[in-house]
């Protein structure tokens, strides 16, 4: 059975107790119409008969009184029209006896109408006046009254019955109504609490399947709809449980296989020696690995501002990571051991040096961020010893090597004696290696001490016009030696800055000098210097061969050499100059394409005052 004839087969008993409840109103309507012709029948047609009787008794009584006064031809006229009238009606009446006692007075009225039709032919046959007025008074007179008693008893029994009768069809119609009403409450009744229990049951497979859909709804996928029949919610049943098993198996394995990656990558995680932080798109917090956990005591089930419970140093380094992937920068690479951080734990200091990567998204957009915490505390202790190892070496050279440049130069002179011309040769290179290893030895000592931070920066405003030109004309001699034209562009709000002139001077000399040995002749080494702000933008710019994009990243780095590069420098002059920059607060970095020249840019932060002047 469908649902369609289901619901119809619901409605049936509330339909058949309306039509039940037609047949029993058509009914007792048509019982009442019948009582009330009944009464029509039974009762009206006597009372109309007797009214009939009673009139044609009154004018055969007035013809008589017409023979008595003397009009006996207008009175035999009259009372031979009423004899047949009265008989047809006293049949009629004969005929329609309905009430108890009616009939009696009916055949009393019989009697006494033939002894009245008896005495008035009587009285008709007097031969004189005289003697049909003594008939008259003395025996038709009598016997009219008598007949009209008879007929007036029949109509007065049977208007009794008719107002009889009326009031009983009124207490039938009233019960009638009551009937009525109590049938039509039992039948609406009846009717709906059939057509409720078989609506409800024709749509409890409609709650059950709205059930199943609940239950699946909430990640129950073992769920199923049992709903038997072969109608339409049968099939919606058969077709859910279809889309639930199809789901079930689709979590079991999806879920089964995401499961195990997300463990196979947990796994991975937690295996790795350094932290690893994973920040959303958003910046939330989506994962750490056991070693964060343990050194950055991160806990994503700690909830709240997690980052806000690390250190101010490892949190400050995290966010600044995080903000520059998600920014899309991309990866974030550090420039060096310098952007450590220091974590102090309970079996001593560690040293994290942070790396970014991002996380990118099906189409190509950034998701995420991961952020790793490298250790590099052995690293930065090796570097530290080595530092010190330099350190030590170069201060252990300088006084021997103090001792051999003066001996050099005084041989070399003839101080001690005359020399031949070959021995002046010999000397004088021994004397300019003396002097390029005391340069080295030097560098190395202001390296030594700008790491350990004894670096003393003595700043003071000085001319941006004088310190650059001081810088060229040191290294005019070579460029002009090399064929290589100096030049300056200072823009007006940049024409003084406040900085360590001679430190600053060692930085500018080092990059123009660089210029001038990678430029070749007829090229050109320019400086550059312009406000940024509240910074101030030196450029070294020069025409020579560029440097490859491969090369730019670690010619900062200690004792580099660029393959290629002119002898005689140890590698140490871009590192010195960087460390003088950021001692100054500045940075420095180089744009460079091969072929192309190069230039190496610098910003120094100025003070307010000094810029508000500007």
């Amino acid at each position: 059975m469908t649902l369609r004839q289901r619901l119809l087969l619901a409605q049936a008993p509330l339909a058949l107790a309306l039509a039940l409840l037609g047949v029993v109103a058509v009914v007792t309507l048509a019982r009442l119409g019948r009582s009330g012709q009944r009464i029509l029948q039974d009762n009206y047609r006597s009372v109309l008969a007797t009214q009939r009787m009673s009139e044609q008794l009154e004018r055969m009584d007035s013809a008589a009184l017409f023979i008595v006064a003397g009009e006996r031809e207008r009175g035999l006229a009259q009372q031979a029209g009423q004899r047949q009238g009265f008989e047809s009606e006293l049949h009629l009446q004969e005929g329609n006896v309905t009430e108890p006692g009616e009939e009696e007075s009916t055949r009393a009225l019989r009697v006494g109408w033939e002894r009245y039709l008896a005495a008035y032919d009587v009285f008709l046959a007097m031969p004189t006046q005289e003697e049909r007025k003594a008939a008259y008074f003395h025996r038709v007179e009598p016997l009219f009254l008598e007949v009209k008693d008879a007929a007036s008893a029949i109509l007065a029994l049977n208007q009794d019955a008719m107002v009889h009768k009326s009031e009983e069809l009124r207490r039938q119609s009233d019960r009638v109504n009551t009937l009525m009403v109590m049938a039509v409450l039992a039948a609406f009744g009846v009717g709906l609490f059939a057509s409720t229990s078989l609506t409800h049951r024709a749509l409890r497979p409609v709650l059950v399947l709205s059930q199943a859909v609940q239950r699946l709804g909430r990640g129950d996928y073992a769920v199923r709809a049992v709903v038997e029949g072969q109608d339409e919610i049968a099939q919606l049943g058969q077709d859910f449980n279809s889309m639930a098993e199809a789901l079930q198996q689709y979590r079991q394995s999806s879920l089964g296989e995401l499961l195990q990656a997300q463990s196979a990558s947990q796994a991975a995680i937690d295996s790795l020696p350094d932290p690893v932080v994973v920040f959303g798109s958003d910046g939330a917090l989506l994962n750490v690995n056991r070693s964060a956990e343990d050194v950055l005591k991160l806990s994503l089930e700690s909830g709240g501002d997690v980052l806000g419970r690390m250190a101010p140093e490892a949190r400050e380094v995290l966010e600044r990571v995080r903000g520059h992937v998600l920014g899309g920068k991309g990866a974030y690479q550090p420039r060096g051991y310098e952007e450590a951080v220091r974590v102090a734990l309970a079996d001593g200091d560690r040293w994290l040096l942070p790396r970014g990567s991002p996380v990118y998204g099906e189409t190509g957009e950034v998701v995420g961020a991961t952020v790793i915490l490298q250790d590099v505390t052995r690293l930065r202790r090796f570097d530290e010893l080595k530092n010190d190892l330099v350190a030590t070496v170069a201060h252990e050279f300088r006084t021997p090597l103090t001792s051999l440049r003066m001996a050099v130069h005084l041989v070399a002179e003839g101080v001690v004696g005359p020399v031949t011309e070959k021995q002046a040769d010999l000397l004088f290179a021994a004397r300019e290696d003396c002097e390029r290893l005391q340069g080295i030895v030097d560098d190395l000592l202001d390296l030594s001490r700008i790491q350990a931070g004894q670096l003393q920066l003595e700043v003071r405003r000085v001319s941006t016009e004088e310190l650059v030109e001081s810088v060229l004309d040191s290294q005019r001699a070579a460029a002009e030696e090399r064929g290589v034209r100096l030049s300056r562009r200072v823009e007006l709000d940049a024409e003084s800055v406040d900085v360590d002139a001679d430190r600053l001077g060692l930085v500018l000399g080092n990059l123009v000098g660089n210029g001038v040995k990678h430029t070749p002749a007829g090229g050109e080494v320019e400086v550059r210097v312009a406000r940024e702000g509240t910074r101030v933008r030196f450029e070294v710019h020069d025409t020579g061969e560029g440097i490859a994009l491969e090369q730019q990243a670690r010619i900062f780095e200690k004792f580099y050499r660029a393959p290629g590069a002119p002898m005689g420098g140890a590698g140490l002059g871009l590192s010195i100059a960087k460390e003088i920059v950021q001692a100054h607060g500045g940075e420095l970095g180089v744009v460079s394409a091969p072929g192309r020249g190069s230039t190496f840019w610098f910003t120094l932060p100025q003070q307010a005052a000094l810029v508000e002047s500007t």
